[in-house]
């Protein structure tokens, strides 16, 4: 059983739009592209690292594929490239030779290679894929497809990287068609620059409770017959 996980950078508010670089996704107006890139730091770097550095698929939205697509496959894979590095570098190689399972009603062929279309019924086709053998099924981005994925309850776990900044408006991680569910922290750490990065893993049916334990008194017995009004 392979396990879908999504990997996101996250505002305080729950957005996740462009967080590489104010060219990266404007759409609805969106002002604070490349947010992410004040806060970077040397503890980021290496859970991004250690993140990539075991066997994964890939599954984008095709329109974090198009911007993956136009980005990743010209960055240099030698690390000794002017103006790039390791990190860009190893990423470039790992995503470059990663299998890349794409949602997109577009047809004609996916120009980066090792990328296959998940066909017309997405849900189905990801939960064939959860099913088979292989490595861990990795989100990247994809915003409209993680909501999707919420709604059929297929995401098994979350890696998210919450930054100290409120951004107002954009895309979201979690929309109003969320099933309800419960999560356990399976790591987590803060950054030097104040990012809190946590690893939560799925973890059964919300359970409830109550901290009142002696009977509710007649102006409580009041107010709830008003909230049935």
């Amino acid at each position: 059983m392979r396990k879908l996980i999504v990997s996101a950078f996250l505002s305080l508010d729950g957005i996740m739009q462009a967080p590489g670089g104010p060219d990266e996704d404007p759409t609805g107006g969106f002002r604070f592209g490349g947010w992410t890139e004040p806060y970077w730091d040397d503890r980021i770097a290496a859970v991004i690292d250690e993140t990539f550095s075991k066997p994964f698929d890939l599954v984008l939205g095709r329109k974090t594929y198009d911007i993956f697509a136009a980005y990743w496959p010209y960055i240099p894979t030698d690390p000794k490239a002017p103006g790039y590095g390791e990190m860009p570098a190893g990423i470039a190689r790992v995503f470059n030779r990663a299998v890349k399972h794409v949602a997109t009603r577009q047809p004609g062929p996916l120009a980066w290679k090792n990328s296959m279309s998940l066909g017309g019924d997405v849900v189905a086709a990801l939960r064939k894929l959860k099913a088979g053998d292989g490595p861990d099924l990795l989100i990247q981005g994809s915003s409209n497809l993680v909501q999707t994925l919420l709604a059929h309850g297929l995401i098994d776990a979350f890696q998210l990287l919450i930054y100290p900044v409120l951004l107002g408006k954009g895309k979201r991680l979690f929309g109003t068609g969320t099933l309800p569910g419960a999560f356990a922290v399976a790591k987590s750490t803060v950054s030097p620059s104040g990012v809190i990065i946590a690893t939560y893993e799925q973890a059964g049916a919300v359970k409830v409770g109550s901290f009142v334990v002696n009977e509710p008194s007649a102006a409580e017995i009041e107010r709830r017959k008003n909230l049935t009004r």
